[in-house]
């Protein structure tokens, strides 16, 4: 075991971590990561990254002092080609002693070929607690899925449910690490329009997201309140659907894409209510974002209940059908906005603690080998 201290153990360099992504885009994950790198100690810890899809993170990780090494997914060029791709990173990366996995059932194929190149920390994270795409792609999933368990060395997840899922049940070693935010970026400032009710949903334009379902309630909801107005955030493989729904349901005046947001905090600050009808989450981080911004968050039953870090959020059983929806959303108090920031930092979400958890645990690991 290596006894050395921190700043002599890598010669006086930090330790890189290895994320392995499929894109750098401000999605669910992504955006947690983002939020870690920013707040540890980055003379001790660099992150550098492995992906496939570009996105808007990319100035910032080559700003912070990441690497970026780009290979084509396994989607783009086939299962053996994606396999060279790594095999051949791998190779010609020795540098690299922790792989931080964070690519669903797909972590299987990294931890493989991390193992095979001798990689000694290998970490698989859970950050959903189902698969989405249709079922040929789940099947693939499904089988890299089986390589994680005897690939890795360490199991993240973001939440027990999360963990569950990729893990499986029975496991008593899944590190639970919260996706902490950062509290200063989110206040309980209050910038409504109370001549309005504002509804609000950030999250990617996809499937499991439930935005048809949701563009259902809320034109329950205009049907009652025509000083009522929708705001989506996000972009994704659903938009075009979405707009033409917008348009046929007569809302085009009340609803508003916004498409990528870089300040949630901002449109959270306008906001009456967040509300996300999600078919799965792994924990639904934008709640903890709305609550802590004062915002009363309405949630589906699918969200896990770790989501829940104070009494301004209610979960509803997707049965239940739109009008209910809408009348739930039309039926909850809204008069003021309440600072949970205490009690956020109570549940753990708190991104300076979890940044000091995570860097912790690497630079443990690191004077192991």
């Amino acid at each position: 075991m290596n006894t050395l201290n921190e700043k002599q153990m890598n010669n006086g360099e930090p330790v890189r971590i290895l994320h392995c992504v499929a894109g750098i885009g401000r999605g669910g994950y992504e955006t947690y990561i983002m939020n870690l790198y920013r707040n540890i100690d980055r003379t001790k810890v660099q992150f550098d990254f492995l992906y496939s899809f570009g996105g808007v993170y990319k100035p910032e990780i080559e700003a912070l002092g990441g690497r970026l090494y780009k290979i084509p997914f396994i989607t783009e060029k086939g299962p053996f080609a994606y396999t060279k791709y790594v095999r051949e990173f791998f190779a010609s990366h020795p540098e690299y002693k922790i792989v931080h996995s964070h690519m669903d059932k797909f972590s299987g194929h990294i931890m493989r070929e991390a193992k095979r190149a001798g990689i000694p920390v290998r970490i698989s994270h859970s950050h959903s607690v189902a698969s989405s795409g249709m079922l040929a792609y789940k099947v693939v999933k499904g089988y890299y899925g089986f390589m994680i368990n005897p690939n890795c060395t360490d199991r993240f997840a973001c939440s027990k449910e999360a963990g569950d899922w990729l893990f499986g049940r029975d496991r008593d070693d899944v590190n639970v690490v919260k996706n902490g935010i950062d509290l200063k970026k989110f206040s309980c400032e209050d910038k409504r329009d109370r001549s309005k009710l504002t509804i609000a949903c950030v999250g990617r334009l996809a499937a499991e997201k439930n935005h048809t379902f949701l563009i259902d309630i809320f034109s329950e909801v205009y049907k009652k309140n025509k000083n009522a107005q929708l705001v989506i955030a996000g972009t994704g493989d659903t938009e075009a659907m979405l707009k033409d729904k917008v348009a046929a349901l007569g809302l085009n005046g009340a609803v508003e894409f916004m498409g990528d947001c870089n300040d949630v905090n901002a449109l959270l600050q306008r906001t009456d209510i967040m509300c996300l009808p999600s078919l799965f989450e792994g924990l639904g981080i934008v709640f903890v974002e709305a609550q802590a911004c004062g915002v009363k968050c309405i949630a589906s039953d699918r969200v896990p209940m770790e989501a829940k870090v104070s009494d301004d959020i209610v979960f509803i059983p997707l049965e239940k059908g739109a009008q209910y929806w809408a009348d739930v959303i039309l039926n909850t108090d809204v008069s003021e906005k309440k600072n949970n920031h205490d009690r956020i930092r109570e549940c753990g979400y708190d991104i300076g603690e979890v940044a000091d958890k995570v860097q912790k645990f690497y630079l443990e690991k690191f004077s192991r080998l």
